[in-house]
C-alpha cells in the first residue's frame, strides 16, 4: 500500500469535526478504495479548549490557517472555515500557490473568487474539489464534470436551499404562514439566527452561480443572477397553487439561449406532475438537460454535517488515488467564455398573478386593459372574497395565469396597475417553471 496521504484541517465546527470522524473511524474502508491511508496531520480552529467529540492528541495544533495550509508535511488543504474572504481565501491561495490540492465546501470563495484560484490551482499544479459547496451530499459536481462530461447542457435547475425548501414544504402541509414556518425551522437547527442569506436567495446563487460555470463553460457571474427570495410568498399563494396544480419551490435556474445564459433564483410553481415537486422538507434535487442523455435528476440532504463531511471524503479520496483530475470548471480556465446574459424573452410557463383587487366598477375592466396594453393574454382567472374589518371597500382576491410572455411586459402592466390605485397593497408575481 502507499504512503499516506495527508491532511492539513482548517475548521473543526460541525462539518469539520464530521470529517475529522469519518477519516479516523472509517480508515480501513477508506484505505481499501484509495489504496492508501489517509490521516489528518494538522488542524486549525479557533478555540482549542472546545470538546468537539474527537480525538486530537497526535495531530498537531495550528492558529493561523496560512500556515497549516503550507505546512512541509501537508499533502491535501481541507478548508471548511468559510466565508469569501480571510482567513479562508488567503489560506486557499497559500495551499494552491505551494502546488497543494484544496477541497472545500466554501460556495461563497468560489462564487467570489473561483475563476482566479482556479487559474492559480493550474499554474501550480493543484486541484480544487468542491463537491460539497453545491447541494451537500449530492455528488452533482462529479456528475456533470466527469459522467456526463460529453453532453452538451441546455439547462440546470434545481432545489439548492433546505431551508427555504422546508419552509415552504410546511407552509403547505401545515397551512402556516412564512413567519410560523421560519420560526420553528430555527429551533430544529434548519435555518440560522439570522436567515437572510437563505431566505433571500443568496445561498442558492452562489451555487447557481458554480453550475452554471460548469455547466456552460462560463466564467462566474453571480451579479447577473436574477434574485427574489421567499419571504413574500403567503398561504394564499400556496393555497392557490394547489389549487390550479402546482406546487412553490424557491428554484436556481440556469438556461442556455440563442442570445446568451440566463441564469435565476426565484419562487417558482412547479406543476405537480414533476418530480422536482415531489421535493419536501430539507432536501434538494439537481435536473440537468442534456442533449445525449436527456434530463436526470439526482436528489438527496443539501446540508448537514454528516451529507457535507462525505463529499468531503469523496474529493480527498479521488485526489488520494491519483492520476488526472478534470478542469475545475470542466475546461482549461483559458477555455471559459466571458458570461454573456440572455436577452429578455417570452417565459414559456407565464405566471402567476395574485391581486387584492378593490371592488369597485371599473376595477376588473381597468386591470384587463392594462394586460391587454402589454399583449398578455390570460389562461385561467380565479377570485376570491376577502373580508377586511378594517378596510370599508371589500375586496376580492384575484389570481391570474398568463400564458407566455416577457417578464418585463408583466412589470410594465403590474406597475400601471398600482398606478391606477385599484388594488390594494402589492401584487405578487411566481413564474411557472414547465418541463
Amino acid at each position: 500500500m502507499s504512503e499516506a496521504l495527508r491532511i492539513g484541517l482548517a475548521g473543526l465546527g460541525t462539518v469539520g469535526a464530521a470529517v475529522f470522524r469519518l477519516l479516523t473511524e472509517k480508515a480501513e474502508h477508506v484505505a481499501d478504495r484509495t489504496g492508501r491511508p489517509i490521516r489528518v496531520v494538522g488542524v486549525c480552529a479557533r478555540d482549542r479548549s472546545r470538546d468537539r467529540g474527537i480525538d486530537l492528541s497526535g495531530v498537531a495544533w495550528y492558529d493561523d490557517p496560512v500556515a497549516l495550509a503550507g505546512a512541509d508535511d501537508v499533502d491535501v488543504f481541507v478548508e471548511l472555515i468559510g466565508g469569501e474572504g480571510d482567513p479562508a481565501a488567503a489560506a486557499v491561495r497559500a495551499a494552491l500557490s505551494a502546488g497543494i490540492p484544496v477541497v472545500t465546501a466554501n460556495k461563497a470563495l468560489l462564487a467570489a473568487s473561483g475563476i482566479e484560484l482556479a487559474r492559480l490551482a493550474e499554474e501550480n499544479g493543484a486541484t480544487i474539489g468542491y463537491e460539497a459547496a453545491v447541494a451537500g451530499g449530492i455528488p452533482i459536481i462529479k456528475t456533470m464534470r466527469e459522467a456526463i462530461a460529453g453532453n452538451r447542457v441546455s439547462r440546470v435547475y434545481g432545489i439548492l436551499n433546505g431551508t427555504c425548501n422546508y419552509i415552504l414544504t410546511q407552509m403547505e402541509q401545515e397551512g402556516l404562514g412564512f413567519a410560523e414556518c421560519l420560526a420553528e425551522a430555527q429551533r430544529l437547527g434548519y435555518a440560522e439566527a439570522d436567515p437572510t442569506f437563505d431566505i433571500e436567495g443568496n445561498d442558492s446563487a452562489h451555487k447557481l452561480a458554480l453550475l452554471t460555470a460548469l455547466a456552460f463553460g462560463t466564467e462566474i457571474d453571480t451579479d447577473s443572477i436574477h434574485l427574489e427570495g421567499i419571504s413574500s410568498i403567503t398561504p394564499e399563494d400556496i393555497e392557490a397553487a394547489a389549487e390550479l396544480g402546482y406546487r412553490i419551490k424557491l428554484l436556481g435556474v440556469a438556461r442556455r439561449t440563442d442570445t446568451g445564459i440566463e441564469q435565476r433564483v426565484t419562487p417558482t410553481m412547479v406543476p405537480r406532475t414533476l418530480a422536482m415537486a415531489e421535493i419536501h422538507g430539507v432536501l434538494n434535487a439537481v435536473a440537468v438537460d442534456g442533449d445525449e442523455v436527456g434530463e436526470i435528476m439526482l436528489v438527496g440532504p443539501g446540508a448537514g454535517s454528516t451529507a457535507t463531511a462525505s463529499a468531503v471524503v469523496g474529493d480527498v479520496m479521488d485526489i488520494a488515488r491519483g492520476g488526472v483530475c478534470p478542469p475545475i470548471f470542466g475546461v482549461p480556465v483559458g477555455k471559459l467564455q466571458p458570461y454573456k446574459p440572455a436577452r429578455m424573452r417570452a417565459h414559456e410557463g407565464g405566471y402567476y398573478i395574485r391581486l387584492s383587487v378593490y371592488d369597485r366598477p371599473g376595477a376588473f375592466a381597468a386591470i384587463a386593459q392594462r394586460m391587454a396594453e402589454q399583449s398578455i393574454s390570460l389562461e385561467s382567472i380565479m377570485q376570491k372574497d376577502l373580508r377586511d374589518p378594517d378596510n370599508p371597500e371589500q375586496v376580492r382576491r384575484v389570481v391570474l395565469i398568463t400564458h407566455e410572455t416577457t417578464e418585463a411586459q408583466i412589470r410594465r402592466a403590474l406597475s400601471a396597475i398600482m398606478d391606477d390605485k385599484q388594488i390594494e397593497g402589492r401584487p405578487q408575481m411566481i413564474r411557472i417553471e414547465m418541463p
